[in-house]
């Protein structure tokens, strides 16, 4: 059984944790644990219509309190494949990168990175200053993946979710997940 750990912060952009969690939830040999932010809560509201936190946690296997320090998440010696932070905002990518480990979100990508675990981060964030760039640096650097959502185009995107799940799917490829979300180039 493969493992994997997704966060949800409160950035802009819920839709892609929503998306990779329905995504996640039809594969029978992945298991998912789920740390959801206090502030992703109001953007859930605001982003996701017909769609409450609740929601996000029925798709995942097992939901932790973002305050749960003693999760068996946030130590080394649970084995996962790695995390997904879907999306990413700025404080937790400064938090990363700084090790500063305050909460589940950042003590998980931290052990993921202490592991050499695979940790991929959604970041989303518009433009971009110094800051921003040498945290996405550091991280790289740690050898965690910068994956921005920034739309592609040659898969003839014909509605919002064609865009997200394009995302989504290169998301999973990181992890060596099969799947048919996005029309890939080269492909009629």
């Amino acid at each position: 059984m493969r493992k994997i750990i997704v966060g949800i912060t409160g950035a802009s952009g819920i839709i892609y944790g929503y998306n990779l969690l329905k995504a996640l939830n039809t594969i029978d040999e992945v298991e998912t644990h789920l740390i959801i932010s206090g502030s992703s809560m109001c953007v859930i509201k605001e982003e996701l219509l017909n769609v409450n936190a609740e929601d996000l946690v029925s798709l995942a296997d097992y939901n932790y309190d973002i305050n749960n320090l003693s999760a068996p998440i946030s130590s080394g010696s649970f084995k996962t494949d790695g995390m997904i932070v879907a999306p990413c905002t700025v404080k937790t990518l400064s938090s990363i990168a700084n090790s500063y480990t305050d909460n589940l979100i950042t003590r998980a990508a931290d052990v993921s990175l202490k592991e050499r675990r695979r940790l991929v981060l959604l970041f989303r964030e518009t433009p971009l200053n110094l800051t921003h760039i040498n945290n996405m640096s550091q991280i790289t650097m740690m050898g965690g993946i910068i994956l921005p959502p920034v739309p592609a185009f040659y898969h003839k995107p014909e509605c919002i979710e064609d865009i997200v799940d394009q995302t989504v799917g290169k998301t999973l490829d990181l992890f060596q997940i099969d799947n048919s979300l996005f029309k890939r180039w080269g492909e009629n």
